[in-house]
């Protein structure tokens, strides 16, 4: 049986979410996983809620988050990184089912943002390796 995965996926630079959705996706696919729910969120900070959403569910055995998170002029990125990163991390240890981290940023360009769109890869594959890991 395939390991189902949900998404999390932040419409905030979607030019470049986008693309890290459809490599994740891809990836998914090339390692046997099947994405079985993808919501879609405002932006990264917005990531958690809907996280817990799928996790309450229960449908999935694993969650990848997506997001691109681009330097501003303040340190508003750092903190959206900090805190969604921090949330994302406490739902997989509440609800005992990995959810992973294809958030790229805090501190990049637009430029290095679409360097990182494998980000999305490395969380499907942390995704599956955890699942097949922990059961």
């Amino acid at each position: 049986m395939a390991i189902k995965l949900g998404f999390v996926v932040s419409e905030f630079n979607r030019d470049i979410t986008y693309m890290m959705e459809i490599e994740g996706k891809e990836h998914a696919t090339f390692l046997g996983a099947e994405v079985a729910q993808t919501l879609y969120v405002p932006g990264t900070y917005d990531i958690p809620i809907a996280v817990k959403k799928i996790l309450v569910e229960g449908k999935v055995d694993a969650v990848v988050t997506i997001g691109a998170v681009i330097e501003g002029a303040t340190q508003h990125d750092e903190i959206v990184v900090q805190h969604a990163a921090r949330k994302i991390m406490d739902l997989g240890l509440e609800y005992g089912k990995p959810v992973t981290l294809g958030i790229s940023g805090p501190g990049m360009t637009r430029l290095e943002a679409h360097e990182r769109v494998d980000y999305a890869k490395r969380a499907v594959e942390s995704a599956v390796k955890l699942v097949k890991r922990l059961k």
